[in-house]
């Protein structure tokens, strides 16, 4: 199988974990339960909702660095033209 094809399956697959974590960063942290919620879980909650945030970012700067890579352009150096004297001087 051709590395292009593989990357741009493992992007397509990364763009659906950005989607899966903006649902976690997106999900409300006080749900129906009665009575207040503990500091402590107030502040995993939040920590989680970070982390998820951090990591759709990082993921989506590693997509946009291999999207970059897929697209670019190989560049074709001409050859230069030398004569005798030219090539022998190195």
């Amino acid at each position: 199988m051709d590395h292009n094809i593989i990357k741009q399956k493992i992007i397509a697959a990364g763009y659906k974990a950005v989607n899966e974590l903006i649902k976690v960063a997106e999900d409300v942290i006080i749900t129906g339960m009665e009575g207040d919620l503990s500091a402590d879980k107030l502040k995993n909650a939040a920590a989680t909702k970070r982390l998820a945030i951090e990591d759709a970012f990082q993921i989506l700067s590693r997509i946009e660095q291999e999207n970059d890579k897929l697209t670019e352009e190989v560049k074709v150096s001409e050859p230069k033209i030398q004569g005798f004297a030219e090539k022998r001087s190195k």
